[in-house]
């Protein structure tokens, strides 16, 4: 079993990667393999609504996207980590998860998500929220911990110092890692759900 994190901070050893490191910590002891990959530093163009992909099977834009498509694809789970900016995430982030759940076609149900956000002092639950409806539209269960998935710090290295924020990583990835076992155990029992072909209305007519 494996899991996919994301590091959108511009600061590869910031204190958002000090909050991912804190879940690949469990995810070890619970023997999940993990892989962390930094893209908040990357130039990722934002989505052009060519609709290429859905000709070729993937972005138009050959670039770290496609990469990452193919890792989520044999991955099990997804964390997204990112700061807040202005009460959002990193535009270089949402351009990525944009693009690369848009362009691959690849069947996630199931796959479990989660977001971790790490700001100075606000606008946390916005950025929480913006990044989770990449997971609630996708068929991706989302795993939650005891509190938001936040972590506080501004200046690197004081991520190490929010006590409660880094034991609500370590409960995230329990709580991630129990849910990953579990849906493998119901897929090997009773497959995945049954699924419609998909219905797609537009309001104007």
């Amino acid at each position: 079993m494996k899991v996919l994190l994301l590091n959108g901070s511009p600061h590869a050893n910031g204190n958002t990667s000090i909050a991912l490191k804190e879940m690949i910590k469990e995810f070890e002891k619970e023997n999940i393999q993990t892989e962390l990959i930094n893209v908040g530093q990357l130039a990722i163009r934002g989505c052009i609504g060519c609709y290429k992909c859905r000709e070729i099977g993937k972005c138009v834009f050959d670039d770290i996207v496609n990469e990452v498509a193919k890792k989520l694809e044999e991955s099990d789970g997804l964390v997204v980590g990112s700061p807040v900016y202005y009460a959002g995430a990193n535009a270089t982030l949402t351009a990525l998860l944009t693009r690369l759940f848009y362009s691959n076609r690849s069947d996630k149900r199931m796959k479990v998500g989660c977001s971790v956000v790490v700001a100075r002092r606000g606008g946390l639950s916005s950025t929480f929220d913006e990044l989770n409806k990449f997971f609630t539209i996708s068929g991706m269960p989302i795993a939650s911990s005891q509190y938001w998935n936040s972590v506080h710090g501004r200046n690197i290295g004081e991520a190490e110092q929010d006590k409660e924020g880094l034991q609500t990583m370590r409960a995230l990835a329990k709580n991630m890692s129990f849910l990953i076992k579990s849906i493998a155990l119901g897929k090997e029992k009773f497959g995945l759900p049954e699924k419609e072909p998909q219905i797609s209305t537009n309001f104007i007519r």
